[in-house]
């Protein structure tokens, strides 16, 4: 069970890289559907696997992420994916 979680943690953490990194180089624009996407999914990992190691402040951190990505997908129309 421990390696699940280990992964799960580089997959969050993959995505919220990624997500940032595209976003900082101009490849994804902040609302479109993938690029919240990709934070959703990298904050709802990094949540399972900071919890899993009892580890609270990050994963406050990251659900307050979570929630931002979400408020973002319904306050604003999305763009088509990609850019």
């Amino acid at each position: 069970m421990e390696l699940i979680i280990e992964i799960i943690g580089w997959i969050g953490s993959l995505a919220i890289v990624v997500g940032f990194a595209s976003n900082s180089y101009g490849w994804l624009a902040s609302n479109s559907m993938l690029y919240q996407g990709m934070n959703i999914l990298g904050s709802i990992c990094l949540i399972i696997h900071t919890i899993a190691h009892h580890a609270y402040p990050p994963a406050t951190v990251n659900i307050i992420w979570l929630g931002i990505a979400l408020v973002a997908i319904f306050r604003k129309p999305a763009t088509k994916e990609g850019s």
